[in-house]
């Protein structure tokens, strides 16, 4: 499927539920491209989508160095995810609302750095693990009405994975040890762990 053909999709689907906001999940690991491609479908679907990403939930390293899992950042253990689903509830219910952005040049999450207007009616919310199979990811499920997994070899996500840290600072080694050490057990658990999505794409962006 092509990121034009699922724009067209999803604005087919949200027809089918008037009344209320439309919420696709866009699953994939570490370098998929999720926020490449959602940004893609928010501009090909017009001023009514918006893109909610995940990662406004990660938690401060102030809370991973105190709990031992700064070395983790970005494994599903890392995140709010309870904060995020009752950012998912909100938004099926409430006109406005503000949500969190993830500042990658700071390493940090701005609250309320982004607002979800009562025009925003298809939302693309995006996240390595929003198609989790391990308690409690499996409880966003309910908040879902078109799911979406983006395959990526690993080969390729390893390769734009060295693009990503060298652009922040990290030199080839440093890099590679963050890949091996975290990004690669996440990308594997994302594609071994993850529930069936009711669309498959494959993402070159």
């Amino acid at each position: 499927m092509t990121p034009a053909a699922l724009a067209e999709l999803i604005v087919r689907r949200a027809a089918d539920t008037p009344g209320r906001r439309f919420i696709a999940a866009l699953a994939g690991p570490p370098g998929a491209g999720k926020s490449t491609l959602a940004a893609n479908l928010v501009s090909l679907i017009g001023k009514a989508a918006k893109v909610v990403p995940m990662d406004g939930f990660h938690y401060d390293d102030g809370i991973l160095i105190a709990r031992g899992q700064r070395s983790r950042k970005g494994a599903p253990e890392t995140f709010d995810v309870a904060g995020f689903a009752h950012l998912l509830s909100r938004l099926q219910v409430e006109d406005e609302v503000a949500i969190p952005i993830f500042d990658r040049s700071l390493e940090l999450s701005r609250g309320s750095a982004d607002i979800v207007g009562s025009d925003q009616r298809i939302l693309i919310a995006e996240g390595n693990y929003l198609l989790l199979n391990e308690a409690p990811w499996t409880d966003l499920g309910r908040y879902f009405d078109l799911t979406v997994m983006i395959h990526v070899s690993e080969a390729e996500l390893d390769r734009r994975l060295l693009d990503r840290w060298a652009q922040y600072g990290k030199t080839a080694e440093e890099a590679r040890a963050w890949i091996d050490g975290n990004d690669l057990p996440n990308i594997r658990r994302v594609q071994k762990h993850s529930r069936r999505a009711d669309e498959t794409l494959l993402w070159r962006g």
